[in-house]
Order: C-alpha cells, then structure tokens, then sequence
C-alpha cells in the first residue's frame, strides 16, 4: 500500500499490553520480516516495560514504536549510573519522512529526564540516524576469526589449576550470574542485569544456530566455586584434509586471568574443530595477549554502545576522573537545549562536581561528542584531530582528554 500523507497525522501515545503484538510485528517487519522464536518472543514481551514504551497509530494499525529499558550503568570510577536503555525503535517504510522518529526521541528524552536518568543509551542498526539526536559511539567491540591451529597459545602460570566441567547452560545459570555480576563494576559500559535479563544468553532458538549445535556451557572451578564460563556453539564441517568445525563463541566471562585462559585453551583445542569465530568481545580482551600468532585471527573492530547525556551535569558528576580536571565545557544540544552552555567539570579519582558556569570556555564540544568521550573509551584529542572538539585555552585538551580515559575500555557485553 502507498501512503498519501493525507488524513490526521497518527497518534505518538504510551504502548499497552494488549498493544505489544501489533507493535512488535511492526518492529519485525522494519527489520526485514523474519519470524522469531516464540521463546524470544516470550521473554522480549516479558521484559517491555509498558511505563516505558511509545508507539505510533494510524487509525488501528501501529506505524512506529520505540522504548527504553531501565538499566543501570558502570561508568568509569565503578558507579553504577540510572541509564535509559533505547529500544525497539522502528517506523514503517510507509510512514517515513513525517516527522514520527522525531517525535518519538523528542518526547523519549522528556521522558528519560522526567524520570531523573542521566544518560540515554543504544546499539545502533543505522549509526547515521541517532547523532542528530545526540547519540555518540562511545564503546566498540572486537571480532575475530581465529586459526586456532595456528595462532596457538601460551597461557599464564595456574591455569593447570582450574578445573573446567561441562554444565547445562539453564542450570548454571545462576553461578554464571555470579560470576558476571562481580565483573560489571570493574569495566565500564557494563550494565548489572535486572530479573530477566540472565535468560537472554541462554535463549537457544533453532533459527539462530546456523547449522551449529545447541548451546554448550563450560564452567571453570577453583577450590569448589565458579570463577568463570563459556557459552559456545560447535558446527561440524569435513574437508578434503580431515575435520574443519566451527566453534561460536556466544559469552566468555572469568574473574581472574588464569580461568580466562582455561577457558580459551579449551575453546582452541575442542577435538574436530579449526576455527574459533569470536563477536562482540571487548577491544582490550586477552586472547589477544594470549595467541602466539594475531595475525592468524583476523581482528576487526566495530561500533557497539552509543551514548547520549540527558543531564550533562548529572553525567558529568557521576563517574569519576583518572587525572585531576578543571575545565569549563562550553556544550551544544539542540535537541535538549537545557544541556547547552557552559559547564564547569572538577573531579579526579574520588569524585566530581559539574555545575553551570559564566567563566571563559576552555572546549567546546556538541553533546554527540560528549557522548562518545564519557565512558573513556574515546579520547578528546582523537575527536579533536577530526575537527568535533575545539580547544580554546592551551593546555586544556591533553589535560581532560587524559583525565576521562578508563582502564579498562569500556565493553557492553550483549544487545538490547
């Protein structure tokens, strides 16, 4: 059906229950059409939060959607931050260039600084679309196709001390949460996972295995307790020269790096297996270290976590500094303009205080910009290079761009 743009324009309200099909088949259709499992389908519905969803309507059919998840945020200094995780946003192809996507981040970010959360997150399908509304790249993730014949390892003293086992990956789970929840405050982009959410990385639907087999879980012990786990897929595959399988790493999470490196050595030496395909990994992740060949695996680095302040003061004061910072930020937002102006941000490692100010500007910067710097895994002087910040005291670029820096960088672990 071509739509004329004739007739009142649909009506941007908050989803209700029995709303959420017709939305989601929306969102499915905008996304290329292809049917879900109706365990995910299940535990997406079970986790809406219908307070927190909007949805668009053309007289009874759903023409747009978008909501945000109530997460809960590690930034660098280890708080765990309120944060607006934005979702599910779609419009129909034949309601495009109406101003609905417009309309449902103007009333969102309302929203989101209604309910007094300091920053709006989101994994972009088209990056393009979200820096007009000030959404900047602030982690990235590593992939990796990896000769496991060839690449090799060399692991640290105590691996031989871990004890790994084969585990159901539903009846670990919780000591797999465990294990998650005691890394979340050392890494930034983390964010501490709600009731509900530990069932995504065991949703095991058959249209997303590829071919592999059904998930497999491994977990690693050290005197009686869990110190970490693997979730993988095998896909068998014969060549010419004998066995060519597949291992799909799905989560790899340890506490200590001599778990890490059991769990990796047992991911490359699986019996009848080649290759290790790795996704979404953290940029910084040991393997890396650990192989004696890098070339062997292929790295490619892309975009994950993107992050928009909703209260830049609020922000700014929540996360902590690696060197002592005092500079004033004269910031641009069109689009929440109670952000623009200036700021002055003093803080170091134990805490920080971010107020607006009249003195003299030291950086300017857009929100976009400030986004993609706050969790330190984008530095001020790259961004700088390319133009997006200004310098205008001497001196001050080098001294915040060293002060939001992290280490670790900042990795968000699963989509959302």
């Amino acid at each position: 059906m071509v739509d004329d743009h004739t007739g009142p324009a649909p009506e941007l309200r908050s989803l209700q229950p029995d709303e959420w099909d017709s939305a989601y088949g929306n969102l499915l259709r905008a996304f290329g059409g292809l049917p879900e499992a109706d365990e995910e389908r299940r535990l997406w519905r079970e986790l809406t939060e219908f307070g927190r969803f909007l949805a668009a309507w053309d007289g009874d059919r759903c023409v747009a959607s978008g909501g945000a998840f109530s997460f809960r945020l590690t930034v660098p200094g280890g708080a765990s931050v309120p944060a607006a995780g934005v979702t599910m946003v779609s419009v129909a192809a034949t309601h495009r260039r109406r101003g609905l996507l417009t309309a449902m981040m103007r009333r969102q970010l309302d929203d989101i600084r209604s309910w007094g959360e300091p920053l709006a997150v989101l994994t972009a399908s088209e990056p393009a679309i979200y820096g007009r509304f000030g959404y900047g790249a602030a982690t990235f993730q590593l992939d990796a196709e990896i000769d496991t014949v060839r690449a090799g390892l060399s692991v640290p003293d105590g691996t031989d001390d871990v004890r790994l086992r084969y585990a159901d990956p539903a009846e670990v789970l919780d000591a797999c949460e465990a294990v998650y929840a005691q890394l979340v405050p050392g890494r930034p982009g983390m964010p501490a996972r709600l009731p509900g959410w530990e069932r995504l990385g065991v949703l095991d639907p058959e249209s997303e295995r590829g071919g592999a087999s059904p998930l497999q879980c491994v977990v690693a012990e050290r005197d009686g307790a869990t110190v970490g786990y693997a979730r993988f897929r095998v896909k068998p595959s014969w060549g010419p020269g004998g066995p060519e399988g597949e291992v799909a790493l799905s989560a790899l999470d340890a506490l200590d790096p001599a778990a890490a490196a059991a769990l990796w050595r047992f991911l490359f030496d699986l019996d009848l297996t080649s290759s290790l395909r790795v996704r979404g990994r953290p940029v910084d992740d040991a393997w890396q270290y650990l192989v004696k060949d890098v070339r062997r695996c292929r790295p490619a680095v892309r975009d994950a976590l993107y992050v928009r302040p909703v209260e830049v003061g609020a922000a700014l004061a929540a996360r902590t500094y690696r060197t002592p910072v005092d500079v004033v930020l004269e910031v641009e937002d069109a689009f929440c303009p109670w952000n623009a102006g200036r700021w002055r941000l003093s803080g170091d490692a134990k805490g920080a205080v971010c107020e607006p100010t009249r003195d003299t500007a030291d950086l300017a910067l857009t929100v976009r910009e400030l986004g993609a710097a706050y969790l330190g895994g984008v530095s001020l002087t790259a961004l700088a290079a390319a133009g997006r910040v200004r310098e205008l005291r001497e001196g001050a670029l080098a001294e915040a761009s060293v002060a939001f820096g992290s280490d670790p960088a900042p990795w968000l672990p699963h989509g959302f």
